[in-house]
């Protein structure tokens, strides 16, 4: 039970947070109220949250899942994107109120050494795995932990040199454990905005742009799981000795999981969230974690001097 009222103060952090550094998080839920999809932002399904981590001995996957593992989630599928050099798993919630969670790391050692330096001279701030020495009862504590400094704010030249070579690589230097996104579940909205390609029009109509990386829809190849996302708002962050420059930020994604074969005969008020399809899909993460990537965020500038 208190681990419950725990988890209940973390998540609400992390997305009271979220909610005030991307605004299309509002944006998204005042057009869903004005079109009358929902009466309140309360009513929207959180499908899964996202974060992004660093893999050096001290941090990464190890670290932070300790967090979540201690809150009730399970660890489920192992996810490896060649490409991005990355690694994943993600976690079943302790119940089907919360949302998933997936967790990325970035393969440290598999990048050139200059870049591996870089990321190193911040990453080795961190002496000791932090979770270790946190008080994992204590929601307050948790957190603050999640929105704290894990080492000093990056130069723009570091920045910059890691945005090259990762693009990923560059976004946690400076985000760190900031939410990366969450994910609206389309499939439990009223009919006409129930199926994402339905969602994708009403939000483009909104004037939303949206990650078009492999498509703006992502299938996976069982035609089970399909996910869009925004591109990643553009903010102005501080970096050290007080310059300013436009990044990458969060985004918002969407999901609809279809009912599985099995239980398709079930009326719509029968079917819960063990009904429909489960856990991720590579190919469609590989192109949701571009929506923060510079291909996709030029879009959002360009159309913003557009207008």
């Amino acid at each position: 039970m208190k681990n419950n009222a725990t988890l209940a103060y973390v998540l609400d952090g992390l997305m009271r947070r979220y909610r005030e550094r991307v605004p299309d998080v509002q944006k998204v839920s005042d057009a869903m109220i004005a079109e009358g999809i929902i009466a309140n932002a309360n009513e929207i399904e959180n499908d899964h949250i996202a974060f992004r981590t660093m893999g050096v001995p001290q941090l990464g996957i190890q670290s932070f899942e300790k967090i979540f593992l201690h809150l009730g989630y399970e660890k489920r599928d192992y996810f490896y994107f060649e490409g991005k050099k990355l690694d994943a798993y993600w976690f079943s919630p302790p119940k089907p109120e919360y949302p998933r969670i997936f967790v990325s790391e970035l393969r440290v050692n598999d990048l050139p050494p200059h870049i591996q330096d870089i990321i190193r001279s911040y990453t080795d701030e961190v002496k000791t795995d932090p979770a270790d020495s946190l008080d994992l009862n204590d929601g307050e504590a948790v957190d603050e932990f999640l929105h704290k400094a894990l080492w000093r704010i990056p130069t723009w030249e570091d920045y910059s040199t890691l945005l090259k070579e990762s693009e990923y690589a560059a976004w946690v230097i400076y985000n760190r454990y900031y939410l990366n996104h969450y994910t609206i579940s389309v499939h439990n909205l009223k009919d006409g905005y129930n199926t994402i390609q339905e969602f994708n029009d009403f939000l483009e109509k909104k004037g939303i742009k949206l990650n078009d990386a492999g498509g703006k829809i992502k299938i996976s190849p069982d035609g089970g799981l399909l996910q869009s996302s925004t591109v990643a708002e553009i903010i102005d962050a501080e970096f050290a000795r007080g310059e300013t420059h436009p990044i990458s930020g969060s985004y918002v994604e969407f999901a609809e999981r279809k009912v599985l074969p099995q239980f398709q005969h079930l009326k719509p008020s029968e079917i819960k969230r063990e009904h429909r399809r489960e856990g991720f899909e590579a190919g469609n993460a590989d192109k949701i974690f571009e929506s923060t990537f510079t291909s996709q965020t030029v879009k959002r500038k360009k159309k913003v001097v557009e207008q």
